[in-house]
């Protein structure tokens, strides 16, 4: 009798181990659906990113109101009329500003 439960046991142990541990097993599976929500995260973070773009691009071929932004802000352009002021941090050197190089008196060509 004790031998039959042995083996019953192991038989069980046996049947276990391809569900638990195997190619198509319940850790397998486990880890894949791990790895698909971390790729759905991804795509979703991709399609908002995406979308801005996208929005940005219409914009910018639609309206001039992107383009003035981009020229005010990267470039540092001002409308006609407006007054720019600029703040200067009082710790902050300044950079250095060579004057402009002197004329040298012309010569006379017969010497």
């Amino acid at each position: 009798m004790r031998l039959i439960i042995i083996c019953l046991a192991a038989l069980v142990v046996l049947i276990q181990f391809p569900l638990w541990l195997g190619k198509g097993g319940w850790l397998r599976v486990w880890d894949l659906d791990q790895q698909v929500v971390a790729a759905q995260k991804k795509n979703d973070e991709l399609k908002a990113r995406n979308a801005k773009l996208n929005s940005e691009v219409q914009d910018l071929k639609q309206g001039t109101g992107a383009v003035e932004e981009r020229a005010r802000y990267e470039l540092g352009m001002v409308k006609e009329n407006e007054v720019f002021v600029q703040v200067i941090d009082p710790n902050q050197k300044m950079p250095f500003v060579a004057s402009p190089p002197e004329e040298k008196p012309a010569q006379a060509q017969g010497q």
